[in-house]
């Protein structure tokens, strides 16, 4: 079957060779304190930087192409490149120019995709951050370039020192037709460091919690995988999803083991959830708790309104087939000594593509020699068709007939429809034959096989 997803010197483009465009981008360096009076902490503080890395992405399963290895170009920014032990930072995670272009010729609509990731954290103190972006997006033309997309994420500061930040595995969920992931992962982890920060001891007491997402986002009803440290050993630790800064109905609970940790699972339904926190105590209180740790619900949802009742369908994917009207076709007989085309038409084919997806298809077909009495032989390169496809009304797809000439033992493509963002449809594949009989093939009847493959 042809590939959703075609690949080219571009990502997501070319079957064999896929590579990620990289492109420097401009991030913020925003120091607090600042001014000529600035101390040395902020002094080496490093502006952020677009690095590049080396990125193994997993196409949608339904594509039906292998992952692609390529680089990918990212930077890390702040808004506070010099924090006191006790503050909060948010990271900006930046693709400054995303890793694919678009691979079909449709023009994709605005506001389709969800970018999620995680940041990686090293120096001074170790964590991973989960960073979400908007669903908005420019639309996308016909084989055009994604737009680039930055996601956003917080942490808490826990120990002075240098603090280094690199970009971490992503993934980009698309709304389009169908709900569909391409996570991206770090192929050498960690990737280099693009922002250090340096933060300074702010005296005092300093919480130490800390939690960790399995992922940064889920469909409406989907659990997510929740890790802490440092909280009260033996403590009972509520999960709970928070829509900004108020809370939303989804909580759950655990247990901290006697170093502190624990793992617990969340099943977040509120579409408006924005982050996950966990916490010790009756509510949700900074100095007992740990987080926010930004959460995307993918997929839509809602509340269904007093007095309303929802109403949910699915439209169930189905096969790609073929069907013939008949199994054999009689050519017509030629003069001996004159010889010439022996005529006929191929028994017509219906194809149905009711699989849904944005794959399309190829049929083709390769023939035997034609064998004649007292072993005579035609050769197979001597039969050429002149291919012929019609799509029926309100079919996806569009249809393309193959090219008139010879079909050969080596084969001939008969029709096909190509890759799109949706595709489908019942199809219509007809063919005049022709076989060139020489003048002097020993009289009798000839017979060969076509085998058609459809994939």
């Amino acid at each position: 079957m042809s590939p959703a997803i075609r690949r080219s010197d571009s990502p997501w483009t070319r079957r064999r060779s896929r590579r990620w465009a990289a492109a420097l981008g401009v991030g913020a360096l925003v120091v607090t304190g600042g001014g000529l009076l600035a101390g040395p902490a902020q002094a080496m503080a490093a502006a952020s930087v677009a690095v590049d890395f080396p990125t193994h992405c997993i196409p949608p399963a339904i594509a039906g192409i292998p992952p692609i290895d390529g680089t990918t170009s990212a930077q890390i920014s702040v808004d506070n490149a010099a924090p006191k032990v006790g503050d909060t930072v948010t990271v900006t995670y930046t693709v400054v120019k995303p890793a694919a272009s678009n691979p079909v010729d449709l023009a994709l609509p605005a506001d389709i995709m969800t970018p999620t990731g995680k940041v990686t954290v090293a120096g001074a103190q170790s964590t991973d951050i989960t960073v979400a972006g908007p669903k908005k997006n420019d639309p996308v033309p016909g084989k055009g370039e994604f737009p680039s997309f930055a996601m956003t994420g917080t942490f808490k500061v826990t120990a002075p020192g240098e603090i280094t930040l690199s970009p971490g595995d992503y993934n980009i969920h698309t709304s389009y037709i169908m709900e569909l992931d391409t996570p991206c992962t770090v192929t050498d982890p960690p990737a280099p460091v693009s922002q250090t920060i340096i933060a300074t001891d702010g005296g005092g007491q300093v919480n130490e919690r800390a939690i960790q997402l399995g992922t940064a986002s889920g469909a409406a009803g989907d659990q997510v995988t929740v890790t802490g440290s440092k909280f009260t050993a033996g403590a009972a630790v509520t999960l709970a999803g928070r829509a900004g800064d108020a809370p939303t109905g989804d909580t759950a609970t655990a247990t901290a083991d006697g170093s502190g940790a624990f793992t617990g699972q969340l099943t977040v339904n509120d579409p408006a959830t924005t982050a996950i926190v966990a916490y010790e105590g009756a509510g949700w209180d900074a100095a007992k708790g740990a987080g926010p740790q930004a959460y995307t619900v993918t997929g839509g949802g809602g509340e269904t309104p007093d007095g309303s009742q929802k109403l949910t369908s699915s439209v169930k994917a189905g096969t790609l087939s073929m069907s013939q009207a008949g199994d054999s076709v009689e050519l017509s007989a030629v003069d001996f000594g004159k010889g010439g085309a022996s005529t006929g038409a191929l028994r017509t084919v219906t194809v149905k593509d009711f699989r849904g997806g944005p794959a399309g298809w190829s049929l083709t077909g390769k023939v035997t020699d034609f064998k004649g009495p007292a072993g005579a032989v035609i050769g197979a390169s001597a039969l050429g068709w002149s291919p012929a496809c019609t799509a029926k009304a309100g079919s996806p797809s569009t249809c393309a007939a193959g090219s008139e000439g010879s079909v050969g033992s080596a084969g001939a493509t008969l029709a096909s429809t190509p890759n799109a963002a949706f595709t489908g449809g019942e199809f219509t594949v007809d063919a005049q034959l022709s076989l060139n009989v020489p003048a002097y093939s020993a009289t009798g009847t000839y017979s060969g096989v076509l085998t058609l493959t459809l994939t």
